[in-house]
């Protein structure tokens, strides 16, 4: 959920709008987007959205966010190529104003000027932003790495870099998500040179290839790898095909005449004279690869002696989802390769020392990256020379308020997950999330009794109904022992000549709730309805 606003007087740019995935407890929610309630309040202050690269954790929350926010966009040929993709599918195309920057180029955007200064990461088209501001230059380096012999296009703007720190740099916001790892990233060509090998010992298999759709230059590689070897290629997935096609016609793809067919094809060739590059990596539910791997798939099917690359790496938190995909893949008879296949898009110590060095800030703000990336960031800026007290660990909604005196945190701005669920946004909080875990661990009993209005008989019921709580039958001394424990629950409050609705329901589930704690230790939401005649 990378999100950044900067305000000079009456004005604000906001740097990238990502989504975030949803964690373990937050059951059913497809997306996370970030709270823009400050943005919504300030709209007429809001500029425009700016953006460094392509990826779903960049631009992911743009068209729920452009809703509110109908901003200019400004980002390179891909990233907005990306957006576009997205806009389309919320019939916003029309309504957004979008445009491309080349790296090297300006923009102005009130009292800000931004650059786009070229950098290297593992989607094409990924930029630095100086920003230069009334008090200072402000560098935000976007997710990089140095890759000196790129796929596509020149290395990173080093020279760029230095310059900007010759002049003084207020503010540095550099990518921590690496910190915890020595040395330098190893550049994108070397995944290249695997394949290469894996190809040549898998002569008779089909291969399948499963990597991030957006890491444009890695389905490259594999594609002059499956031209080396004269195979088909097959793009299977509906984010890989959207994202190859878009890439393709923007041309950040090359991909030779009648090299590419479709799933449909698949039976005219030979196994190995076939790739075919999907989504699944992280092991996603409904992923390609997930769906292949547990034959829910309608047009492939893992054979034993298929060759399964995982070209990327586990996110955290997606360890046991990419294990059971994994698992699955060999009980079909596939051979699955993780190792040697992949090369972060992020840099490493050494790579983040050289950037801090060149730009030679005043002021640090690591970004990107867990809570602990962050504090060990702060603490290897420390160690090239920074002093403490100018480097500010934030949190989401802090508002970190600087110039050339000195800098401060002032305050904070709402800055709560907002959680999609389908069409809904933000329509399931925290009370809706506690009702579905409790839901998941006890399950749910509906008590449904029929009374008489005057009298307050029961004249119909109790009826007891389970979902994922027990099986009813075979759980049936249980279940006649809790229609006992309600009705002498309503006999009680017919005595006591308890009329209202809202307690006779208290009375019931609090009476049903500590029966069924003795019997089973278990404490299901429960449902009491009551229907009066």
């Amino acid at each position: 959920m990378n999100i950044t606003a900067f305000e000079y007087n009456d004005e604000i740019i906001v740097v990238d709008c990502g989504i975030a995935f949803p964690e373990d407890e937050m059951l059913g929610i497809d997306l996370v987007i970030p709270d823009v309630t400050y943005l919504k309040d300030n709209i007429e202050k809001v500029k425009g959205i700016v953006l460094t690269h392509g990826h779903e954790d960049h631009i992911g929350a743009l068209p729920y966010v452009l809703r509110d926010v109908n901003v200019p966009v400004y980002g390179t040929r891909l990233t907005i190529g990306l957006v576009e993709n997205k806009l389309k599918e919320h019939n916003m195309l029309k309504s957004v104003k979008r445009k491309c920057i080349m790296p090297g180029q300006f923009i102005t955007l009130g009292s800000f000027r931004v650059e786009f200064i070229r950098t290297n990461h593992s989607i094409a088209d990924a930029v630095a932003l100086a920003i230069t501001t009334p008090v200072g230059v402000v560098i935000h380096s976007g997710d990089f790495k140095i890759d000196y012999t790129p796929i596509r296009g020149e290395a990173i703007n080093l020279q760029r870099f230095a310059e900007l720190g010759r002049k003084g740099v207020l503010l540095f916001m550099a990518d921590s998500t690496n910190v915890e790892r020595k040395g330098y990233t190893m550049s994108e060509r070397t995944v290249g040179e695997s394949l290469d090998d894996i190809f040549l010992d898998s002569e008779q298999k089909r291969i399948i290839v499963a990597t991030f759709a957006s890491n444009v230059d890695r389905v490259q590689q594999i594609i002059w790898t499956a031209q080396k070897f004269n195979r088909k290629v097959v793009v299977e997935g509906r984010s890989m095909i959207n994202v190859v096609k878009t890439a393709i016609e923007l041309g950040y793809l090359k991909v030779p005449d009648k090299m590419m067919i479709g799933v449909e094809d698949i039976n005219k060739y030979k196994d190995g004279q076939l790739v075919i590059i999907t989504t699944g990596s992280q092991g996603e539910a409904m992923a390609a690869l997930s769906r292949m791997a547990s034959s829910v798939h309608r047009k492939i099917e893992i054979k034993p002696g298929d060759k399964i690359i995982f070209s990327s790496k586990p996110i955290p938190g997606n360890e046991k989802t990419v294990s059971k995909v994994i698992n699955d893949l060999y009980r079909k008879g596939a051979e699955v390769i993780c190792e040697d296949t992949h090369v972060s898009g992020h840099a490493l110590q050494e790579e983040l020392k050289l950037l801090h060095t060149l730009v030679k800030p005043r002021y640090f703000i690591p970004v990107h990256g867990e809570y602990r990336h962050l504090v060990k960031h702060a603490e290897l800026a420390e160690s090239i020379g920074m002093k403490k007290d100018n480097i500010f660990i934030l949190s989401s909604g802090d508002v970190l308020e600087i110039n050339k005196e000195g800098g401060k945190v002032t305050g904070k701005v709402p800055a709560e997950q907002i959680l999609v669920d389908g069409l809904g946004v933000g329509d399931v909080g925290n009370i809706v999330l506690r009702d579905r875990q409790k839901l998941s661990q006890d399950g749910l009993l509906i008590v449904v009794v029929t009374l008489q209005k005057q009298t307050g008989q029961i004249l119909c019921g109790p009826d007891i109904i389970s979902r994922g709580f027990v099986y009813v039958r075979e759980s049936e001394d249980l279940m006649l022992e809790a229609r006992k424990v309600v009705k002498e629950a309503l006999d009680q409050c017919n005595k006591k000549k308890i009329t209202d609705w809202s307690k006779i329901k208290g009375v019931v589930r609090d009476a049903l709730r500590d029966y069924l704690w003795t019997q089973t230790k278990r404490s299901p939401m429960i449902l009491p309805i009551i229907m009066e005649v």
